[in-house]
């Protein structure tokens, strides 16, 4: 499993870890934990190095935020609402949450932007609220930035030390992050599936 990971991920190179942590931060089935996994597992075979992964793999992560920020900060809040009434349930989000972010980003300011990129969900969805309160651009790129690059060396770091601590662990980060993807589509089906809006729950 692990060698198949690792042969998908020495194709795509780090142009494509760029581009699907990218998507990971635009669509919401895609989680990091398995895009940077399996970079990790790619590095312990010596088929990537950790800096070029690193780099790569945040910038795809602060490309993918800033396309809410700009979203947010071009469309605003009066344009906003008919967006999320027509598009909501493929993000399983309504206006509710938006305004639950947006009060937790008034709240806390550019600091949510980068203590968030730990959290799943919101680390992307608190770059809307970002983008609508017209945040100075240069300041969210340095929190997105900051808080993706420590989340991500976590994550190839983590992963690093399973395959180095334990023995014969390799093939089961492998399945880990298999196992996380499937778990990650199959929770975004069910919300999708089960989502309604709150007026008629």
């Amino acid at each position: 499993m692990d060698e198949m990971i690792v042969s998908i991920i020495g194709r795509l190179g780090y142009l494509g870890i760029a581009l699907l942590m990218a998507l990971e931060n635009i669509f919401p089935p895609l989680p990091s934990e398995a895009i940077m996994g399996a970079g990790a597992l790619a590095v312990t075979q010596d088929r990537m190095s950790f800096w070029p992964l690193l780099i790569f793999g945040t910038i795809g992560t602060v490309a993918g935020n800033y396309a809410w920020y700009w979203f947010g900060d071009r469309v605003g809040y009066e344009k906003l609402g008919p967006f999320i009434d027509r598009w909501g349930r493929w993000l399983t989000l309504e206006w509710e949450d938006i305004e639950r972010a947006s009060e937790f980003f008034k709240k806390h300011g550019g600091w949510a932007v980068f203590f968030l990129r730990f959290f799943p969900v919101m680390r992307t969805m608190i770059s809307l609220p970002a983008g609508l309160a017209h945040m100075n651009l240069w300041r969210f790129l340095i929190f997105t930035t900051g808080g993706a690059a420590i989340w991500n060396v976590i994550l190839i770091l983590g992963a690093q030390w399973l395959v180095g601590t334990f023995s014969d662990v390799q093939d089961l980060v492998g399945w880990i992050v298999i196992a996380s993807l499937v778990l990650a589509v199959a929770g975004y089906c069910w919300r999708l599936y089960s989502w309604k809006p709150r007026a008629e729950r």
